[in-house]
């Protein structure tokens, strides 16, 4: 059976769907990958673009409240924000729970220029996140 993956973050709209694309990256077809947040925002379309110029197309992704997934058996959650990993509720079970901070792109600011290069810079470090999670938890 493959391991389920949940990536938890406050809007599920930015750093917990770049995660959840880098993580199916990833995997291939080797685990099941989930995102959510407290509450849903929707996919930042910022998010979209960044991952596209990496090659990975989150477009089809939705943005989930955590309610939704109450009842799966994680095997792993990940929490990308401190409000979430605070605010994240009790599941049943044997997930083992991982967490790391990382800057919210959505609340950059500047030019464009400027904002993309910020959601670059944390596309990048999920993206290194992403690939030694899997390295040292599913391989």
């Amino acid at each position: 059976m493959k391991p389920k993956i949940l990536v938890l973050c406050t809007g599920n709209s930015c750093r917990s769907q770049i995660a959840e694309g880098y993580l199916r990256h990833f995997t291939g077809n080797k685990a099941d990958i989930y995102s959510a947040g407290i509450e849903a925002h929707g996919v930042n379309p910022k998010a979209i673009a960044t991952m596209q110029e990496d090659g990975i197309d989150i477009s089809n992704q939705t943005s989930n409240n955590i309610d939704e997934y109450l009842d799966v058996n994680f095997d792993f959650i990940i929490t990308v924000c401190d409000n979430a990993k605070e605010q994240c509720p009790i599941f049943p079970g044997k997930a083992r729970k991982f967490h790391f901070n990382f800057p919210d792109p959505a609340k950059a600011t500047g030019s464009v220029d400027e904002i993309s290069e910020q959601f670059r810079q944390v596309r990048e470090q999920i993206k290194i996140y992403c690939s030694n999670f899997v390295l040292e938890n599913l391989t």
